[in-house]
């Protein structure tokens, strides 16, 4: 008696068609991993050419002293921060980053705070908190005098936990 070979189920046509899907599948695989890895690459040179860009630029000319009133705000749109001038002709240098949850503030100068539009926390003119949710006072960043120049020292953010006197810069 002869032995009977099983029957495929697969025709050489089906096969075919399986081994090209296969080639198509690993192809489109192959094109996103070499995407992903352009992406990737072109993301970390752009964050270290900005870096290096802001390792050359430690300070910034904010104004003269003589164009701030006690009590004035100024935004400092180039540096993301805010420069106020305290009434006791204090300087200090805000980031406009809510310490909530990082939403940018804006300054409100009928209400004379720093409101976040997210969250409702409110800030005064030092970055001391008025209002919750945000825990902590703003950011600062060193602010310098000279020859009657502010300059601010834009990589250096400090963060805080209180509001402290030597955190300010008197003329």
């Amino acid at each position: 008696m002869e032995q009977q070979r099983p029957i495929s189920s697969k025709t050489p046509r089906q096969s075919n068609r399986r081994a090209l899907l296969n080639k198509i599948w690993a192809l489109i695989a192959a094109v996103a991993f070499i995407e992903l890895g352009w992406f990737g690459s072109s993301l970390l040179k752009s964050r270290k050419t900005r870096n290096t860009q802001l390792k050359g630029i430690r300070y910034i000319e904010a104004g003269r002293v003589e164009s701030f009133k006690p009590g004035q705000v100024k935004a400092v749109p180039e540096a993301m921060l805010f420069l106020a001038c305290l009434e006791d002709n204090r300087f200090i240098a805000l980031s406009k980053t809510c310490t909530h949850l990082g939403c940018a503030l804006a300054w409100d100068e009928g209400q004379q705070k720093f409101v976040c539009p997210c969250h409702g926390s409110t800030f005064d003119r030092a970055g001391i908190v008025l209002t919750a949710p945000a825990l902590r006072p703003l950011d600062f960043f060193p602010v310098r005098i000279e020859d009657g120049t502010i300059r601010i020292e834009i990589t250096k953010m400090q963060r805080r936990e209180s509001f402290d006197e030597s955190q300010t810069t008197r003329v």
